[in-house]
């Protein structure tokens, strides 16, 4: 009786003819795959990685050394001609509807395992298999870069957000590194998602990862990847580099990374290909980077808490993104978005003196503070307006304690211009000269100012806004040399 020849990595009864066992074969190995894929597609599943479970279950299936299913980038095209094949390895083209990428599904063999004709055959259906996978894992990278309700705009029309949005157009026109640099809240990952949505890499995905939530003795692996069995229990998986292949990749908080965390990232910005921990070999990514950072990295790196190295690598191409209280302006604007934004939820507006309200205040916490803010007041505001009662007592006080009394008693013109001078002229530390200069008038008419204004300068001063007090309580320490 002839011996049935068998698929490597299968099991089969060796009482069964080749004729008749090969066919049940490899319908087995098909079935075995397809319940793999189709158990990562469940979102509650443990393994989500569509390209991890396909090499998983095709190296098992075929008892290979490893197996690797890629795109390749048109730079790289010209130095991959498919198929090839080594004594130990082979290279399979794999379909792909996007004419500007070459997918390619890589094999090593194991030395004391080659890869018989039945294997090959088997492999190149795989490589077929590889290309759905491929797109599927494609489509559900586009939704996690991307918000449901589409990218948010740059909302303002002050001088310095139009020219931050030319500033935006003209860099994603490139591939260059970004350094976006701002205070907390005021929108840099939104800038960032801007570059990613007007460059060429819009079809690829953006990857965000929060460099200061990364645990420092899971960086390699989070962010490039871990290869299957390097430990007990490990499965192998993509890094966040390789998740963003074709994209762009957004590490926020970069100035929170460690010098040895900014070491090890160092390398794979510079060359741009990145060693899986445990892996023997290096994988070439085609990744945009965008770093952001609250805190200026040239002072960080004068104080030796960020490499000179990195910060010249990351530097050059630079946006910074304003604080709100720069642009005071768009506050209204700002507002009007957010609260258009939740009106499915209620529809809202703002009274005049809310608005100028928060015209005033100086807002922290930036745009992601006004965010919150409106959304305080769709949950809390009784009215379908919004009035200076609805806002926090911190948010109108300079308004409720300066302008509102003098509106609220229908004050004269002289009136309110000599409670003016006597607010510039406290907060400059009771200085005429300097108070002068500010309100851009004589010294006599200051005078009359003053002579108007409430009796009793000490006594006034208990109800001046704590802003004033505090900037003439500072003034006089500085006067008397305290």
């Amino acid at each position: 009786m002839s011996e049935a020849r068998s698929v490597p990595g299968s099991v089969v009864d060796d009482s069964q003819s080749g004729a008749q066992s090969r066919p049940d074969v490899c319908l087995r190995n098909l079935r075995q795959v397809l319940l793999a894929l189709g158990a990562a597609l469940v979102p509650s599943g443990a393994e989500h990685d569509l390209e991890a479970t396909f090499e998983r279950q095709v190296r098992q299936l075929l008892d290979l050394r490893a197996v690797r299913l890629r795109e390749v980038r048109a730079r790289y095209q010209a130095r991959l001609v498919t198929p090839t094949r080594t004594a130990d390895s082979i290279v399979l083209g794999v379909p792909t509807s996007d004419p500007r990428v070459q997918a390619v599904l890589e094999a090593s063999c194991n030395p004391n395992h080659p890869l018989d004709e039945p294997g090959l055959d088997l492999l190149t259906a795989m490589a077929q298999l590889g290309g759905l996978v491929l797109e599927v894992a494609r489509g559900r990278a586009a939704p996690r870069g991307r918000p449901v309700i589409g990218i948010a705009p740059l909302v303002g029309s002050t001088p310095v957000m139009q020219t931050l949005r030319a500033r935006v157009e003209r860099v994603a026109a490139t591939d260059f590194t970004v350094l976006v640099e701002g205070e907390s809240g005021t929108g840099k990952e939104l800038v960032a998602r801007q570059l990613h949505e007007l460059s060429r890499r819009r079809t690829g995905p953006f990857v965000a990862v929060n460099c200061a939530a990364v645990v420092e003795t899971l960086l390699e692996a989070e962010l490039f990847g871990i290869e299957e069995r390097t430990a007990t229990g490990v499965r192998g998986r993509r890094g966040k580099f390789e998740h963003a292949d074709g994209g762009t990749l957004f590490l926020d908080e970069v100035s929170d990374l460690s010098l040895s965390a900014q070491a090890k990232l160092l390398r794979v910005i510079q060359d741009l290909a990145i060693e899986r921990v445990g892996g023997q070999g290096i994988r070439r990514v085609n990744t945009r980077i965008i770093a952001a950072t609250n805190r200026p990295l040239s002072d960080l790196m004068a104080r030796g808490l960020f490499r000179i190295d990195l910060f010249y690598r990351l530097s050059g191409v630079e946006i910074h993104v304003p604080p709100l209280r720069s642009r005071s302006d768009d506050v209204s604007e700002l507002a009007r978005h957010f609260l258009d934004r939740h009106r499915h939820t209620r529809e809202l507006t703002l009274s005049p003196q809310a608005n100028e309200a928060l015209s005033l205040y100086q807002w922290p916490g930036n745009v992601r503070e006004l965010e919150r803010l409106m959304e305080r007041a769709v949950a809390l505001a009784e009215a379908d307006r919004i009035e200076l009662d609805d806002l926090p007592a911190g948010v109108r006080g300079e308004y409720e304690e300066t302008l509102g009394p003098a509106l609220a008693g229908d004050e004269s013109f002289r009136r309110w211009g000599s409670r003016y001078a006597r607010l510039v002229f406290e907060r400059n530390g009771r200085n005429k000269r300097r108070a002068c200069r500010v309100l851009d008038i004589s010294y006599h008419t200051l005078q009359a100012y003053l002579r108007y204004s409430d009796r009793g300068a000490r006594k006034q001063t208990k109800h001046l806004p704590a802003w004033v007090r505090s900037a003439s309580d500072a003034a006089e320490i500085e006067r008397s040399g305290v």
